[in-house]
């Protein structure tokens, strides 16, 4: 059944190749990103083309998920055109590379704010509509890091292992108004995507010197992660695309909570499901298991 789903973060990455293949697979997407006139006028103009030649629905909107203001009038874009807002993809985000201690407070500041408290706004601006509905999904890319962490990400990793938290306690209440929630959650990606080379980094370059017996580390980090896919893997993003077509594909209420898809073979789903059965235990102990599953028409 096709829906109307918006993608933050749809300019480049993740976020471009699942609008594009949510776009392909029948839905309305609204592909979001911020500066439409100017940086991103571009890619903004791609987006329109192929639904022009390919006659799909695919709309783009302006939302800088920095901005509350900007999360809100987007969905009112969207709610106003299509009636309804079925699927948001809280794609957007920023990675961070060097040394923990090198990064300033306002540094890992701002990267919570795009990470982790841009998803606070986005999701205050669609559940009020969701809620009144008694439906829809919130599907969240997080990350494999949050698991098995890596170095030199250091405010990266706290920035999806927040967000996550986010998801997870945010699962539980709008649950009950029957809004499903899926953290899909990619592995690392060395092509197909900007986040590598459009990372940023630490703002107290002294504080980065003082690391440099480490630099040649950082340095092959990209190299090391290569080496831990398997031969022939096709390690491309676009896996992580066709993963979120798949579950938004499924029937209401037997979507997962959380999928993987991860070529680096870090065994995080052995550790989701060992998460999954103590947080299952842990909550229906205090008398609150009927929060574990969203109340959906077909659940």
């Amino acid at each position: 059944m096709s829906s109307v789903v918006l993608v933050t973060g749809a300019a480049t990455g993740i976020g471009n190749l699942t609008a594009r293949s949510l776009a392909a697979a029948g839905h309305t997407v609204y592909a979001s990103m911020r500066d439409l006139r100017g940086r991103n006028a571009a890619h903004a103009g791609e987006l329109l083309d192929l639904a022009r030649r390919e006659g799909q629905d695919i709309r783009v909107v302006e939302l800088d998920v920095r901005s509350e203001a900007s999360a809100e009038a987007a969905v009112a874009t969207v709610l106003d055109e299509a009636g309804r807002l079925d699927t948001v993809v809280h794609n957007a985000g920023h990675l961070y590379v060097g040394y923990a201690e090198a990064f300033t407070p306002e540094d890992v500041q701002r990267l919570l704010d795009v990470n982790t408290v841009g998803i606070q706004r986005v999701n205050r601006a669609v559940l009020p509509h969701m809620r009144a509905r008694r439906s829809g999904t919130l599907l969240y890319v997080g990350s494999t890091t949050s698991v098995v962490v890596p170095p030199f990400l250091g405010p990266y990793v706290a920035s999806k292992s927040a967000a996550d938290a986010l998801a997870q306690a945010t699962a539980y209440e709008v649950g009950q108004f029957g809004i499903e929630t899926t953290i899909v959650m990619p592995g690392p990606f060395t092509q197909g995507t900007e986040h590598f080379p459009g990372a940023s980094r630490a703002g107290d370059a002294e504080r980065s010197r003082a690391y440099a017996a480490l630099d040649a580390m950082v340095a092959r980090n990209e190299q090391a992660t290569e080496g831990l896919f398997p031969p022939g893997a096709d390690a491309h993003p676009r896996a992580v695309a066709e993963e979120i077509v798949r579950v938004l594909g499924l029937p209401a209420g037997s979507r997962p909570l959380r999928t993987v898809v991860d070529f680096s073979q870090a065994g995080v789903e052995e550790v989701n499901e060992v998460m999954r059965r103590a947080q299952e235990d842990f909550v229906t102990r205090l008398g609150f298991g009927g929060l574990l599953h969203a109340k959906t028409a077909q659940a």
